[in-house]
């Protein structure tokens, strides 16, 4: 039996785990931010990512996390991106670029096409054995 406590990744502080993982002192911490950055975003819809940071006191890691969350909607924010979490170009919406996005699925196409190859290849030959192999069975 396993007890169901952690450390909480902000403060440390041991707590009773939950979907959140975070002790309940820094959720509500958390909301709070929160709370700060949706009633600064309703005031202030031309202000940029940095802006808000600097503005709520809120790290912008934070506000980012808000946003891919869905928390945080910059639909009508127009000033306001996020960055690819591939190469950091600036984006709007979802987590990655159309050009990571794009190349993502090139290199998964191109690893399907090497696997069915080899798989041809080795239905074509037999089976095959490995030099690795045969020094097992020594």
């Amino acid at each position: 039996m396993s007890l169901n406590v952690a450390n909480c990744y902000r403060c440390g502080k041991v707590f009773m785990k939950n979907h959140y993982g975070v002790c309940p002192n820094c959720i509500k911490d958390i909301e709070q931010q929160y709370e700060k950055c949706l009633k600064y975003l309703r005031e202030n819809k031309q202000c940029s990512l940095q802006e808000l940071s600097e503005a709520t006191e809120v790290s912008v890691a934070q506000i980012t996390k808000f946003i891919r969350e869905g928390r945080i909607s910059i639909k009508h924010n127009p000033n306001m991106s996020i960055g690819c979490e591939v190469c950091g170009t600036s984006i709007r919406e979802g987590t990655i670029c159309e050009p990571c996005r794009s190349r993502l699925a090139k290199d998964v196409s191109n690893l399907q096409e090497d696997q069915q190859k080899r798989q041809a290849n080795q239905a074509n030959h037999g089976p095959s054995f490995q030099i690795k192999d045969r020094l097992q069975d020594k």
